[in-house]
């Protein structure tokens, strides 16, 4: 956009200088993306709370349970071991409806890491466990 302007007597044509343009851009760019990362947690999956389901194996359904509790990206909580136990959920992520975490189980001084993946919808999870390679979908319901 040119514009024309008359000084003394002369006329002088104005263009708008490309680099003061360009920083233009740069700031509204910077301006939302800070906007969106600022409400990015707004966006995140609620998935505080009991959730319960069961998982289908050769032997029959097995119960599972977990209680999430999330901080901003960050997922924590506990769910029940095969033995009953309470078993801590680590290296939890929230990114958007999606949670990955893993559990890690001992048999006899040995450790087994059980690795989760699912999507939150607002009454259930769908679940993904990966046990040495072999996916397990299964879903589990919020609990009052």
């Amino acid at each position: 956009m040119e514009s024309k302007r008359r000084v003394a007597g002369l006329s002088f044509k104005m263009t708008p200088d490309p680099i003061y343009k360009g920083m233009c851009n740069v700031r509204i760019s910077a301006l939302v993306l800070g906007l969106m990362l600022l409400a990015a947690p707004a966006f995140a999956a609620d998935v505080d709370g009991k959730w319960a389901g069961s998982l289908e194996v050769g032997q029959g359904p097995v119960n599972v349970a977990f209680d999430f509790k999330s901080d901003g990206t960050t997922l924590t909580g506990s769910t029940t071991g095969p033995d009953g136990s309470a078993l801590a959920i680590k290296n939890g992520k929230i990114d958007g409806k999606n949670i990955t975490f893993n559990v890690t189980l001992d048999f006899g001084g040995m450790p087994f890491e059980l690795n989760y993946k699912g999507v939150v919808s607002p009454t259930e999870i769908k679940l993904t466990l990966d046990i040495m390679g072999m996916p397990l979908e299964f879903v589990v319901k919020k609990t009052p």
